[in-house]
């Protein structure tokens, strides 16, 4: 795992994130803007954090300010400050942020939410490194390194009137793009290890661990919420399953992806549409239920259908293609039709058929046996246009 002094404390295994780290090195020591691009919760302001601490102005102050989550109203007063009266409530003279970064850093996450009018006063601090507070009457200097964030495509919002061209290109001296997790694997188990070292520490819980199975699934989910949604689900499973030794299905509680919304019998996850993994599953019932599919081998030979064999070992699910045909190793004594000509689909047809037969109709009955919900075996009785 790479994680020192030089990486400022970020997880850089990937290639993707080790050239984030090169610019970072690159940019630190001058002063110009940077812009940092990035889905939510990829790790932007750490990438700010780690600009600031290469830089020259390391010693002095490093302001964040989410630009989202302020009030349009209140927004640049909080941003440039304002003077005594300025307005109802405005009780005295009161310094901006910009003014608490001075020979320092100011980080504008969420650049993307500024209004309009906002833009105007920060393209000229940009431009003339001076402002003048809300109801001010003279204008103030600055030394203040500016570095901003999105999520938001701020090309797009420009186009759109929402954004100032001059301010995008201000701002945008410097590109930073930092990629989503699903783009840098390498980096997500060494997250998760330190994630779940330094919480079970912190917390002082006796936290034994993953398993093998367990980090599989973590290292190939996609997490659409990037390192925030990492480390969440991380420290709720250690908080929630009490330390113990966390396995893939205990981690299927806390994953959000349609294989774990399916029956708990799978194996491994494999992360394809919920109709593949519905006959993938209807299939492994087939093959482990034994006895039930002797007795089906017994009625369909004396319906004079065909005789299918009892697999002795069962295939991985990502072995299995749900629409490929099966191949038979024999030929049913006196039949015409074999198992090689059937597929997936037609088979499970006739398990469904067969079972709910054996069970005079009882859906509930079925579906148990099948080892599937009985909202998916309605949904089959539909698609298949059974009769019961």
């Amino acid at each position: 795992m790479v994680e020192s002094r030089n990486n400022f404390g970020i997880i850089s295994e990937s290639h993707a994130l080790r050239q984030v780290l090169l610019t970072v090195r690159q940019v630190a020591p001058t002063d110009i803007s940077v812009l940092i691009v990035g889905e939510s919760g990829t790790g932007k302001e750490l990438v700010a954090n780690a600009i600031h601490a290469a830089s020259t102005r390391s010693k002095q102050p490093l302001v964040v300010v989410n630009c989202g989550a302020i009030p349009e109203g209140i927004l640049e007063s909080e941003l440039f400050g304002h003077e005594k009266g300025a307005f109802t409530g405005a009780i005295g003279a009161r310094k901006g942020y910009f003014e608490m970064a001075d020979h320092g850093t100011i980080f504008l996450d969420e650049i993307g939410e500024m209004p309009l009018a906002t833009q105007v006063k920060l393209l000229r601090i940009l431009e003339n490194k001076d402002f003048m507070r809300v109801g001010g009457t003279r204008l103030q200097s600055v030394d203040v390194r500016v570095i901003a964030a999105t999520n938001k495509d701020l090309t797009k919002a420009v186009e759109g009137g929402e954004f100032r061209e001059d301010l995008f290109y201000r701002l945008n001296a410097i590109h930073i793009r930092v990629p989503p997790l699903r783009e840098r694997r390498e980096d997500i188990l060494p997250l998760v290890r330190n994630i779940s070292r330094q919480f079970s520490r912190k917390h002082h819980i006796e936290f034994q661990g993953f398993s093998e199975t367990a980090l599989n699934v973590l290292g190939n989910y996609p997490w659409p919420g990037n390192v925030r949604e990492l480390k969440n689900i991380v420290e709720s499973m250690i908080v929630l399953e009490k330390g113990a030794l966390i396995d893939e299905i205990a981690i299927s509680k806390y994953l959000k992806t349609p294989a774990f919304k399916e029956e708990r019998n799978l194996p491994v996850p494999t992360y394809r549409s919920s109709e593949q993994v519905e006959r993938e599953f209807i299939y492994h019932a087939l093959v482990d239920l034994k006895n039930e599919i002797r007795k089906l081998r017994e009625d369909l030979y004396d319906a004079s259908v065909f005789d299918p064999p009892a697999p002795k070992s069962l295939p991985f699910l990502s072995e299995v293609r749900p629409n490929a045909p099966i191949v038979a190793p024999t030929r049913v004594r006196n039949e015409k039709t074999e198992l090689g000509g059937k597929t997936l689909q037609e088979i499970e047809r006739l398990v469904i058929n067969r079972t709910l037969e054996e069970f005079d109709g009882s859906k509930r009955k079925a579906a148990k046996s099948l080892g599937i919900s009985e909202r998916t075996l309605y949904r089959k009785i539909k698609e298949y246009d059974l009769q019961f």
